[in-house]
Formats: structure tokens, C-alpha cells, sequence
């Protein structure tokens, strides 16, 4: 046992017992194992949840976006804590709803969790803090769009406003793909997660690596967890549609310490005191996507909440007690840097889709997964369900996680194609190069 979860043994008795998990993907299903793994033995729920988390915790069948119905379970199964897993029910705003119950959560207020639902609110907030990013310009009317676009240089970026699940942003290579982008994005009608216009944000096209960080936040607290880096093609070779995230790996490499030290300086301490001076109470994780150009990193977007694929590689290489951590800072009490342990191991996660995510995919179809899995190799479920005969089948367009540890990126990715290998579905589909650039400067 290590420092860290010594010390969290010994204050078990403080931590909450009754957790519920809200969200079914495999981000969920990471944080449920990590939660179970907590030194307290807490009793953890979820909702909905998946057929892997089913296995390991009690599910409940109350939709993500139901607030008052998460609410309501929170009250019947006596939850002293419920951690979010998901943007939508965030930004609908669940925490409030629970904190009007007494009932703590870890996420942030739906005044916080607009800061992913709006991205025209983000980049707002970005230029008016002087926090490295790229020049932009919002728009509600078509028209207007093109007109920009046709001013400026491609490639160029159209982003949709609001939430769109990872899938709302086009990386257009001329002005004719961004215009269809603009007709694409900027439909008629009110968003779902505020009553209003629809809206989009063209931003210049930044050049470079990305890198992923997770950032625990606690008013102007913060710790950063381990680095990572996110494929979001669905194709090898970065090609092809955005999507929510193919696989990514932990460490990255290319962040030196010394290049996250500035970004620390530059980013991510200006970021956590740019939404305190707004007046927001954020106990929850920001979520910093960053590009790291030639001219230094800058910030592509924030979201709040945890990542999905990356919190299935950074979850697995904290040594502490995820439950301690998370209940520290939504109680606004954080504990030293010093006090968090990170195993050097490095993971790898590969998602494995059904053929055709991001667009039209088939589901039910039947899934069977390996009886013994290689060393350090753990299935994060994510788009999986039982059917009326009780076999586990398909039910979204990711579909797994498998992710490894081990001492070297390569290892990692061995191990976790080899399990990739073994897992059975006539739909699967999957990159077969996360890692790559790591792996390609490794040699």
C-alpha cells in the first residue's frame, strides 16, 4: 500500500459510502472501477450505466438527461455523493438540482458546465483573459458565415455552439468543405441545451500535436492529472470524421515537464482564475484541450467533465483514492499536489467502434469477449447491452475500450491489440495506429 492510500485508509470513515455514477459510456465504467477500488469500500450505483458496468455495480434504468429521475434515485438509495460522468445532464444542470436535496456531487454548476456547452461562451471568456488561443468569430446567420470564411485562409475550423458529443466540429481543407460545414451546423431552430438560435464558431486552424489535460478543479484549487493524447479521426492516419475519440495513450511524450510547466503558467492556472473571477464556483474537471503549435500551446476548447477515452489510460495510472480526491474537491478541500501518486506505467486505450460510427451503425449485434485477458489489460464497456437472451450485443457507436499498461508505450499497445484481436463481432471496427507518433519517435 502506498503513502497515499494509507492515508486514505485512514480516513475512510469520512468518505461517503453510497455513490452514484451517472452516465453509460466507458468513461463511467472507468470511473466506477476506480470508485470501487477506493480503500472505504463504498457501495456504488449507477445510472443508467452499461452491461460491463452491470457487472460490477447496480444499474438503474434512469436516462442520463433526466434530472428530476436522478434526482429521485439519489433520495430513494440514500447516494451521499453522486459524481456525473456526462456533459448533458451537467450542463441541464444536475448538480444544482441535487445540491436544492442536500445531496453533494463532483461536477460543476450548470453556470460552470457552460463553458462546454457553449463554445462561443469559451472563446469569449479565452480572449477576454489574454489565454493563448486561436482568432475566431461566432455566427447565428449563414450569410455572415460564408462571408468571413471567404476571408480567410483555409483550412479553417467550424465548430458548433453547443454539445454535440465530440462530433460538431469540422476541420475543413477548403472554403467549399467549410461553407457545407456552415450549412451543416447552422440549422434553424433552438439548441437543446439552451432555448435560443443556433450558432456556430469559425476559428483559424491551428497546426501542430494535441495533447489532452484533466484538470481536478476546487474553486482556485486545481490539480492536474497525468497527460494524454486523444485520436479523434476515426481513420488511421488521422483521417476521415471527428468523432468522440478512436484511443489515446498516457503519458504524452511531447509534453516535456518543462512544456508543462508553461502550460501551467500560461493556461491552466490564468484558466482556473479566469472562471473564478467570473463568479463561478467550479468544483468539477476542466477539461483543457491544447494544441501545442509552433508558436507555443493554446487552448482549442474546455470542457467539463471528465474525458472519453482518455480517463480509461489516466484513471488506471493514479495510485491514490479517485473517491478521496474527487470528495476533497467538491467539498473544497484539496489535498497537496505531493499527495497524489501516479504509477510510471504507460497505458494505451484503443476504442473499438461498430463499422460506420461516426454516421449510421448497426446495433444488437452479438459481442463475445476473451475469457482471460494479457496482463494489464482492462475492457472499459461502453456501448454494450444484454439483449432478451441475456447476450452481450451492441448498443451505441463506440463500443469498447480496451486499455493496457505496462513499462513502455509499446508494450501497452502490443498488449491491447492483442486483446483487440481477441474480442469477436462482426461490426467491429477499430485504428489500428493509437500511438503511433509516440511510438514512431521512440524508434
Amino acid at each position: 500500500m502506498t503513502t497515499a492510500q494509507s492515508a486514505s485508509a485512514a480516513t475512510a470513515t469520512a468518505l461517503p459510502k453510497n455513490i452514484l455514477v451517472v452516465g453509460s459510456g466507458g468513461r463511467e465504467h472507468a470511473l466506477v472501477k476506480a470508485i470501487l477500488a477506493s480503500p472505504s469500500a463504498p457501495r456504488v450505483l449507477a445510472a443508467p450505466g452499461n452491461a460491463g458496468i452491470a457487472a460490477e455495480a447496480a444499474c438503474h434504468p434512469v436516462a442520463a438527461d433526466d434530472i428530476p429521475g436522478l434526482v429521485a434515485l439519489a433520495q430513494r438509495e440514500r447516494v451521499d455523493f453522486v459524481v456525473v460522468g456526462p456533459e448533458v445532464p451537467l450542463a441541464l444542470g444536475l448538480v444544482d438540482a441535487l445540491a436544492a436535496v442536500n445531496i453533494p456531487a463532483y461536477g460543476p454548476r450548470a453556470d460552470g458546465a457552460r463553458l462546454e456547452a457553449s463554445k462561443i461562451h469559451t472563446k469569449e471568456i479565452l480572449q477576454k483573459y489574454k489565454i493563448p488561443t486561436a482568432p475566431a468569430a461566432a455566427f447565428d446567420d449563414p450569410a455572415a458565415a460564408i462571408a468571413y470564411l471567404r476571408a480567410r485562409p483555409a483550412p479553417i475550423v467550424v465548430k458548433a455552439d453547443g454539445l454535440a458529443a465530440g462530433k460538431g466540429v469540422v476541420v475543413a481543407a477548403t472554403r467549399a468543405e467549410a461553407e457545407a460545414a456552415v450549412h451543416k451546423l447552422l440549422p434553424a431552430g433552438p439548441s437543446k441545451i439552451e432555448n435560443r438560435k443556433s450558432k456556430i464558431l469559425i476559428e483559424d486552424c491551428l497546426s501542430g500535436e494535441e495533447t489532452s489535460l484533466l484538470v481536478i478543479v476546487s474553486g482556485r484549487d486545481y490539480y492536474t492529472l497525468p497527460t494524454s493524447q486523444d485520436h479523434k479521426r476515426v481513420g488511421d492516419g488521422d483521417t476521415g470524421p471527428n468523432t468522440g475519440g478512436m484511443g489515446t495513450y498516457s503519458p504524452a511524450d511531447i509534453v516535456t515537464p518543462a512544456l508543462l510547466a508553461r502550460i501551467d503558467r500560461d493556461i491552466v492556472r490564468p484558466s482556473v482564475n479566469a472562471i473564478a473571477d467570473e463568479g463561478i464556483d467550479f468544483r468539477g474537471t476542466l477539461f483543457i484541450g491544447i494544441m501545442l503549435t509552433p508558436g507555443g500551446p493554446q487552448v482549442l476548447e474546455y470542457n467539463t467533465r471528465f474525458g472519453d477515452p482518455e480517463t480509461q489510460v489516466v484513471l488506471p495510472r493514479l495510485d491514490t483514492d479517485l473517491l478521496a480526491l474527487l470528495w476533497a474537491a467538491a467539498r473544497g478541500s484539496l489535498p497537496a499536489a505531493a499527495a497524489v501518486r501516479i504509477r510510471p506505467e504507460h497505458a494505451l486505450c484503443v476504442v473499438i467502434a461498430s463499422q460506420g460510427y461516426p454516421e449510421k451503425f448497426p446495433k444488437n449485434i452479438p459481442l463475445r469477449l476473451p475469457a482471460a485477458l494479457p496482463p494489464g489489460v482492462h475492457i472499459h464497456h461502453a456501448g454494450t447491452a444484454r439483449d432478451a437472451a441475456g447476450r452481450l450485443v451492441t448498443a451505441g457507436g463506440r463500443v469498447l475500450g480496451v486499455t493496457a499498461l505496462a513499462p513502455t508505450l509499446r508494450e501497452a499497445a502490443d498488449r491491447a491489440y492483442a486483446a483487440c484481436e481477441q474480442i469477436t463481432c462482426e461490426t467491429k471496427y477499430y485504428r489500428r495506429d493509437i500511438g503511433a507518433r509516440a511510438l514512431n519517435r521512440a524508434g
